[in-house]
């Protein structure tokens, strides 16, 4: 646990530049606010569409890490977004002995930090059209922009669509994404 404490502020750091922009562009992404009150995993328990994103969180023994006190950025695939993944993906992930690949996985989708949509894309048009944001798991997720979308790609050149922001927890922010990206 400490390892991953220290992990979380190491990437608090490294993630520092893309919190300090702020911007006033429009994203065609739907905007969902959430209480503050509940922190990222309630809210992902909370709802229908993560009932895949929560069974792999528990399968990872990740429950307890995000409930922390962050503040955590996720890009939270959809059930749709898993399905996606060739048959037989999930459930073989889910198994007890291939935990360490899936927590790498999940911790991809993590960022340390609070990064609501307005600081993503500014830091995105401040670095000439891509901001590197730095994982849990120490890998680079590329975010750019298509027209007002904002596109995540992975470390293998897959993309998934960012298409709701800034559901806003007690530790953090969620953006919910179309497909799962995979680090290398």
């Amino acid at each position: 646990m400490k390892k991953l404490i220290l992990l979380f502020a190491i990437m608090a750091y490294a993630s520092l530049h893309i919190n300090a922009q702020c911007s006033s562009h429009k994203s065609s992404a739907q905007k969902t606010s959430y209480s503050h009150e509940k922190n990222i995993v309630s809210i992902a328990t909370g709802s229908d569409d993560f009932t895949t994103l929560v069974a792999a969180l528990k399968a990872a023994d990740l429950v307890g890490a995000l409930q922390g006190d962050g503040p955590f950025t996720v890009f939270a695939p959809t059930n749709g977004a898993f399905n996606k993944l060739p048959e037989g993906t999930v459930s073989t992930l889910l198994e007890t002995k291939n935990k360490n690949t899936l927590s790498n996985i999940l911790t991809y989708h993590v960022v340390a930090g609070k990064f609501d949509a307005n600081a993503v894309v500014n830091a995105i048009q401040a670095n000439g059209g891509t901001a590197k944001l730095t994982t849990l798991n120490g890998g680079t997720l590329k975010a750019s922009l298509s027209g007002k979308d904002v596109i995540l790609t992975d470390e293998n050149g897959n993309r998934s669509l960012v298409t709701t922001v800034d559901l806003k927890g007690s530790n953090g922010v969620i953006h919910v994404i179309d497909s799962v990206v995979l680090p290398k």
